[in-house]
């Protein structure tokens, strides 16, 4: 997450200094004879540039992309979890990670495959419809199995620290900056 926060705001400050190098830069006119920069000006340039970032990237983070698990985990003591809390979450933990390495490398391997049929002349299309799906569905399964191990992680908590855990993650809920359109990171990585 710190890294999509990195690259966002990298990202902004290399499109407000270099305006000239966006795509509808022609609409821009920034040339030193341009006397029409007053201050609302500006600002109507400035929201135009934001609006359009707005369109291409999305600045929260979904309920999906959060690591309950391991904010749990790391939150044991304010949370008042009890030793076989931490070792059954632990338990969670490390089975998401391996099922996740392994639909990772499955879904590598299908798209691989995917781009072996898409070079092939003429195209199959029934094999590159059925690997698609199958690709589609090793995600699918992989957000399911994900959802599943936050319930069960959650199940193990008593009302109290359920109530507790929510104003844990409304206290995360940082800006993050992904693509629109980009899906949910499959990988273990900040312990999924």
């Amino acid at each position: 997450m710190k890294i999509y926060a990195s690259l966002g705001l990298l990202l902004t400050l290399i499109l407000i200094t270099l305006p000239t190098n966006l795509p509808a830069a022609d609409r821009w006119n920034f040339s030193s004879e341009d006397q029409s920069l007053t201050p609302e000006s500006i600002r109507g340039k400035l929201r135009e540039l934001l609006d359009r970032l707005r369109e291409n990237f999305t600045f929260e983070i979904s309920a999906e992309d959060r690591a309950p698990i391991s904010l749990m985990l790391r939150n044991r003591e304010r949370l008042g979890l009890t030793p076989d809390q931490v070792k059954h979450l632990e338990q969670l933990r490390s089975d998401f990670a391996k099922e996740s390495i392994r639909s990772e490398a499955n879904l590598r391997i299908a798209e691989l495959d995917l781009t072996s049929l898409l070079e092939a002349q003429p195209v199959d299309m029934p094999r590159v419809e059925a690997k698609i799906r199958d690709i589609e569905r090793i995600r699918a399964d992989l957000r399911i199995a994900r959802v599943r191990s936050i319930e069960k992680g959650k199940a193990q908590l008593s009302a109290e620290q359920r109530r507790k855990l929510q104003e844990l993650e409304a206290d995360q809920n940082f800006a993050g900056v992904r693509f629109k359109n980009e899906p949910p990171t499959l990988s273990f990585k900040d312990s999924r």
